[in-house]
């Protein structure tokens, strides 16, 4: 599967580690320019740009969750870069707080950590890249949602209503933006082997995990990264607005 995507400028948030970073070096190595926002590893950033293929690359630390640190970003963006052509809202948090079992201020800050990072935060990542794609009527937004929206995540319930909020506002947005030849497209994954859910794949709990697809097993990073590549490219744009799963039939739904 070969990809072109020389001299594009793609911003990838939470591009250092797991699905972001697979993605970065895939997208790297066909042409693009990859800007990476990381929240809090500066080390593991740098080692990920390092690995990065030739070109216009570069990191910055941004809180998604952070409104005023999104608007700057934006500012120092279109300081170093004339356009932006795809963002890839990936960037998010997977917070325990079982109902019955935590405190209430747990409870509290869970949701208010999860819906900044995993839902207010892309939509305000969207606000600023649609008004610079649309100065080129051109541009594709693709939001990483999760099957937690469909098939619910009784242990972490706000990542799964943060993902079905994602999915529900990436398909407003899908139609606001199409007259200004902006593309709007959605991910949703199940279970992942990344750093997030490293601790989630441990030991029988996560066998029984991979036991939920016939594959018998879970995705790997690059699995969903390629799949951000073919929506990324050219000539997928009449796919604006559908929800695609990639979580190895371990959820159906039609």
């Amino acid at each position: 599967m070969t990809f072109d995507f020389n001299n594009k400028n793609i911003i990838i948030t939470g591009g250092t580690r797991g699905i972001g970073k697979a993605a970065a070096l895939l997208l790297a190595a066909s042409g693009a320019n990859v800007i990476l926002t990381y929240r809090s590893d500066p080390e593991t950033a740098k080692q990920t740009l390092n690995e990065l293929a030739e070109g216009r690359h570069q990191i910055y630390q941004l809180d998604v969750g952070d409104p005023v640190a999104i608007n700057n970003f934006f500012k120092w963006f279109a300081g170093h870069y004339d356009q932006l052509h795809v963002l890839v809202n990936n960037a998010g948090v997977f917070l325990e707080h079982k109902i019955m079992k935590t405190s209430f201020e747990n409870w509290q800050k869970s949701w208010d950590d999860t819906l900044k990072a995993n839902l207010t935060g892309p939509a305000n990542m969207c606000f600023f890249a649609a008004r610079l794609m649309a100065k080129n009527k051109y541009g594709k937004i693709i939001n990483i949602s999760s099957r937690g929206a469909f098939r619910g995540e009784p242990d972490h319930p706000a990542y799964g209503a943060s993902k079905a909020g994602l999915n529900a506002m990436s398909q407003s947005l899908a139609i606001a933006l199409a007259p200004n030849g902006i593309s709007v497209h959605i991910i949703a994954p199940g279970f992942v082997a990344t750093e997030m859910a490293a601790s989630a794949l441990k030991g029988e709990a996560g066998e029984a995990i991979k036991r939920q697809s016939p594959f018998g097993r879970v995705a790997q990073p690059e699995e969903v990264a390629r799949l951000i590549a073919v929506y990324a490219s050219d000539g997928l744009e009449f796919t604006s607005a559908g929800i695609v799963d990639i979580n190895g039939a371990s959820y159906l739904r039609s």
